[in-house]
């Protein structure tokens, strides 16, 4: 068998798994529903506890944010010897954005407390999406924003390159081989720069690289390290559809709680790593989608395991998928979210990967592995198996199943945990106001507070139709090789 055999079998096992689980789940509620209906309330338990965990991790998150937003990180900064010898190079992928998204994001840099004479923006948009209209935007931003940094490095990304799909990955792997060229005309060392690779909408905040060039200085070997911080998709929350909102805050939650568990950690999104480690693993990889968690894996490959994800616990906010029309900003929606479960192509990259490093833990391996291809499972099946397919065996049970005393007691004994699993929404609701940025006057009045709080009884309809729809879509693409290309959000303008 040839190791691309091997791969695309790796390939369909996600989707298999999860076509398996419903395929089973429907016959047997038929011709075992006695079996079905224990599995429903063995699942129901395991979600109720993993909805426990979720919630005190949480908790436990939001207590490290509000530390580490209450220290002046700057302060602790200039008192660390090498600081002055720490540059920051930033990376803009940009396609198609007017340039008030760009300037926005630019001007969160510039209010940080970092100084702003040791970053290095890299500004690079697409070719395929129109060159001289970049140029034009990049050109008024650098006459605007120039003067504050150290360099600020204008590229187009030419189409059509071999061996690339068009996206964010090999938008940045073209900008770092230029950067990397004028870092080596000023004989920077690499392991001096901290690379951040942030989606054009972001905005960092005030602390952003004090706190990052921090963490650099002093945790153990700081170029064996991705440095990942929260994500909030909330510049544009205050306009966006209740749906949107939901899945915005269920992404960061996700997160927070990811970040208390640093030893598994993924990285995602926007985030910041050594540009020693990142040329050591020849860049991201500019023919897959999620590169933002593949370079992590491809830095874990690399260094043996020993590589690392360091939690940041403070904010870069970037837009919701929400546009000015309602349905369209509901595709946008499916189709993100859908792009964040094609993750599951780090799956066959794992095993193969793994497979070639001995010298990794077996542990180690397992873990990851294990946690990469549960979560997407979990991510495809729980909603329809707790909500829909759940209550299938009732239904179709024979009348003297339906005598049986558990058979009896069984709808009794899901509501009481699923009524308990509810304080998973409510611990959601109340910390959604701690995050909720400053609202314009067109949007403040009790009706949108009412709104804030009732939206979270759409939950059960937004994780099935935003969480496992798009799940089992990417992972039934990736099962039949029809390969996801990247796709790019649409982003307006946020009100002030």
């Amino acid at each position: 068998m040839t190791s691309k055999t091997k791969y695309r079998i790796l390939e369909i096992i996600p989707g298999a798994l999860i076509w398996l689980t419903f395929v089973l789940s429907i016959i047997l509620s038929f011709i075992a529903p006695l079996w079905v209906i224990y599995f429903i309330i063995l699942f129901d338990l395991y979600w109720l506890f993993k909805v426990v965990y979720y919630i005190i991790n949480l908790v436990g998150s939001w207590k490290n944010y509000r530390r580490a937003n209450a220290i002046d990180w700057q302060e602790k900064t200039a008192a660390l010897p090498g600081r002055e010898k720490i540059y920051h190079l930033i990376f803009l992928p940009t396609y198609r954005e007017e340039a008030a998204i760009i300037r926005a994001t630019l001007e969160s840099i510039v209010r940080n407390n970092y100084p702003k004479d040791r970053m290095i923006i890299a500004l690079s948009g697409e070719e395929r999406g129109g060159k001289e209209e970049f140029l034009a935007r990049a050109a008024g931003l650098e006459r605007e924003f120039g003067q504050y940094f150290f360099k600020f490095l204008i590229i187009v990304h030419p189409k059509d390159l071999p061996d690339e799909i068009p996206g964010k990955g090999s938008n940045d792997v073209y900008a770092a081989a230029l950067a990397r060229q004028i870092i080596d005309e000023l004989g920077i060392p690499y392991e001096n720069i901290v690379v951040s690779t942030f989606d054009v909408d972001t905005r960092v905040s005030p602390q952003y690289f004090s706190y990052l060039t921090y963490k650099y200085l002093t945790v153990p070997n700081p170029t064996r390290c991705s440095y990942q911080p929260i994500a909030f998709f909330n510049n544009n929350i205050w306009q966006s559809p209740a749906m949107v909102r939901i899945a915005a805050f269920g992404t960061t939650f996700w997160l927070m709680m990811e970040l208390m568990r640093p030893e598994y950690l993924f990285t995602f999104s926007s985030h910041s790593m050594s540009f020693k480690a990142l040329v050591d693993v020849g860049y991201w990889q500019k023919n897959i989608v999620s590169e933002d968690s593949r370079i992590f894996l491809q830095c874990l490959a690399r260094y043996n395991g020993d590589y690392r994800v360091e939690p940041m616990y403070v904010g870069v906010s970037m837009n919701t998928a929400a546009i000015d029309r309602y349905w369209q900003s509901l595709k946008n929606l499916y189709k993100q979210q859908r792009r964040w479960a094609w993750g599951v192509e780090n799956f066959p990259y794992m095993v193969s990967e793994f497979s070639k490093r001995p010298l990794i833990p077996f542990w180690k391996k397992f873990v990851f592995i294990w946690k990469q291809l549960e979560g997407m499972y979990s991510w495809a099946t729980a909603p329809l198996i707790i909500f829909i397919l759940g209550r299938l065996p009732f239904f179709v049970a024979s009348e003297a199943t339906k005598k049986i005393l558990i058979v009896q007691t069984a709808p009794f004994i899901l509501e009481y945990l699923m009524a308990a699993s509810m304080v998973g929404i409510f611990a959601s609701a109340i910390l959604s106001f701690f995050f909720l940025p400053p609202r314009a006057p067109s949007e403040r009045g009790p009706k949108i507070i009412l709104a804030m709080i009732l939206q979270w009884l759409l939950l059960p309809v937004s994780l099935v139709i935003f969480g496992s729809l798009p799940a089992i879509d990417a992972q039934t693409r990736l099962m039949l090789g029809k390969y996801l290309g990247f796709w790019v959000t649409e982003k307006k303008k946020t009100k002030k």
